[in-house]
């Protein structure tokens, strides 16, 4: 990943580049691999995520009905 520094300034980049890293998922992957995480609560993790999103996509859509 690369960002650039413009005119010297250290602190906007490194603002771009927290952004970057944390739309990519950086930050949430190495806090996920700090200790081991058993299958079983990988997969209730995952199972919860999903269910999560698709609430989203639900309110989401219900918002733009008009509901």
């Amino acid at each position: 990943m690369q960002v650039t520094v413009r005119d010297n300034n250290v602190d906007q980049a490194l603002r771009a580049l927290k952004k970057k890293l944390q739309r990519e998922g950086v930050f949430r992957e190495a806090k996920l691999r700090r200790h081991f995480e058993k299958p079983s609560e990988k997969r209730k993790r995952e199972r919860a995520e999903a269910v999560r999103r698709h609430r989203k996509v639900l309110r989401k859509r219900m918002e733009r009905e008009g509901f």
